[in-house]
């Protein structure tokens, strides 16, 4: 799988990918909000590992994605779709801090929507943050995610419980929205 938008080659990840992965995955500034994290550099092979295997599963559930930069072919993040019951999927992204705030968040989850809605057929789509990360939070608006509500104290990790937002964006929504702005 390879999807491309206009700034980004968005594509499945290959094990030379985990020294690039590991720069942002190791950092407490990016795991801050994240279940998992800080990696060590065996944390991180072990995940690049296990999506390699994720990728042979059929059928297949898990799409986690190498997001490259296309202006200097730099791997900045991921962004991911786990399926998790018929016709849902989770989404997810994760990116270097150097890459936040510049929109490569936003454009690669779109083009996941459109491929989670267009090829894989899904009902609904949707996601979490943790009500700090304002970041992911202001993503999820962006690509026409609803706010359906605040989970507390629904995880626990890092030796706490943690509260999340929940956002969600059906098939029909995400149809009549892009339709709409391909009319504009």
């Amino acid at each position: 799988m390879k999807l491309e938008t206009s700034r980004l080659w968005i594509r499945e990840l290959v094990m030379d990918d985990w020294t690039a992965v590991h720069t942002y995955a190791s950092d407490l500034q990016v795991t801050r909000h994240t279940i998992w994290g800080p990696n060590t550099e065996q944390d991180t092979l072990d995940y690049v590992e296990s999506i390699l295997r994720e990728q042979q599963q059929e059928p297949r559930t898990v799409y986690e994605m190498a997001v490259i930069r296309k202006e200097n072919s730099q791997l900045i993040g991921g962004c991911g779709l786990h399926l998790s019951s018929p016709g849902q999927a989770e989404i997810g992204y994760c990116y270097h801090p150097d890459c936040w705030g510049q929109g490569y968040a936003s454009e690669a989850a779109q083009a996941m929507l459109e491929y989670g809605f267009g090829q894989l057929d899904l009902h609904r789509i949707y996601a979490r943050c943790r009500p700090e990360n304002t970041g992911s939070a202001k993503v999820m608006q962006k690509i026409g995610m609803t706010y359906e509500g605040h989970l507390r104290g629904h995880m626990y990790y890092k030796q706490q419980w943690r509260d999340s937002y929940q956002y969600s964006i059906l098939q029909q929504e995400f149809r009549a929205r892009t339709s709409g702005q391909r009319s504009l």
